[in-house]
């Protein structure tokens, strides 16, 4: 599991900023580590490749064996559920992962790719999944090694 102060500096990302993105993602990592479905969280996109600016959203694909109770409702989201995201900003499928898009106080949005294991599949690798990988991923919660396995698939 990748420590959350791994989350790469950004240096042009305000510190108020990056400390809520910091404390969002701890949030998650801990979250996932109490829920036997989460197979993995991959933080994806600028903030993990070190290029976030201040108007950036997080990216996190969330591996799931069922992502049916994830797509149904929000419960596991939003206001006083478990994660405590905002209001949900849209939902939208692209092929295996769906996106469902949430706000942060004060601003930030997070996007989650909800998935199943078989997006992190190395044989073959889907072409859009080594696109998303080898834009920038962080594995933040990994138990049984399916991202570190995908991730030594698509880097040199």
């Amino acid at each position: 599991m990748a420590r959350t102060e791994d989350v790469p500096d950004q240096r042009a990302i305000p510190p108020e900023r990056l400390a809520d993105v910091r404390e969002f993602v701890q949030r998650l990592v801990r979250w996932a580590a109490d829920r036997k479905d989460v197979a993995g969280l991959l933080l994806v996109g600028s903030y993990a490749r070190g290029a976030a600016r201040p108007g950036s959203d997080v990216d996190v694909v969330l591996l799931t064996a069922d992502p049916a109770p994830y797509l149904a409702d929000d419960a596991w989201a939003v206001g006083a559920g478990e994660l405590g995201l905002g209001e949900l900003v849209r939902t939208r499928a692209w092929g295996p992962v769906t996106e469902r898009r949430h706000t942060l106080a004060p601003g930030l949005e997070v996007e989650f790719g909800i998935s199943t294991p078989r997006w992190a599949r190395t044989d073959p690798v889907d072409p859009g999944t080594r696109r998303v990988v080898t834009d920038g991923a962080l594995p933040l919660y990994d138990p049984e090694g399916v991202l570190a396995g995908l991730l030594r698939r698509c880097r040199p």
